[in-house]
């Protein structure tokens, strides 16, 4: 299974992008012990339409195009349910066992997710109550991507 991370919004070179690279990084060499054959990355630039719902419907579009047929869609909204890392680590071995071609993980713009994003999604996910800044939040589930990879290959790195 592949892993996508696609994002609205660019991360910009500084503290935050070498940390989201670290893991990035360390997702990708521990992948490969659990059947994560690769992980990407894509950046797509915010809409530049007037309203909130323009935005949030263009956005949607734009990041339903990188999803390949067969994927898994993870949305990342506050409206989402919460999971601990070891319940995402689950929800992802089952999606690799089960012949999940991709894991897409999206994270919507400022004004989030648009409906259809939303509707498509096999799990909408939430990385907690409170509002973490889209780099950061980056960084969070780069974290717990490699963190469920340790966890399902046995690795100390989660001790419960």
């Amino acid at each position: 299974m592949r892993i996508l991370l696609a994002a609205v919004g660019k991360l910009k070179a500084g503290p935050d992008r070498e940390l989201f690279e670290r893991y990035w990084g360390r997702l990708q060499v521990s992948g490969r012990k659990v059947g994560l054959a690769s992980a990407k990355t894509v950046e797509l630039a915010e809409s530049r339409a007037v309203a909130p719902a323009e935005r949030k419907a263009d956005e949607a579009a734009r990041l339903q195009r990188c999803i390949v047929p067969g994927a898994c869609v993870v949305a990342l909204d506050e409206t989402g349910k919460a999971l601990t890392s070891a319940q995402f680590a689950a929800f992802v071995r089952a999606r690799c066992d089960g012949g999940t071609p991709e894991l897409a993980v999206l994270i919507g713009g400022p004004d989030g997710h648009g409906a259809e994003v939303l509707r498509r999604a096999d799990l909408v996910l939430n990385l907690g109550t409170m509002t973490l800044p889209h780099g950061l939040a980056r960084i969070v589930l780069a974290e717990q991507l490699y963190r469920a990879t340790t966890i399902l290959s046995g690795h100390p790195y989660h001790r419960t």
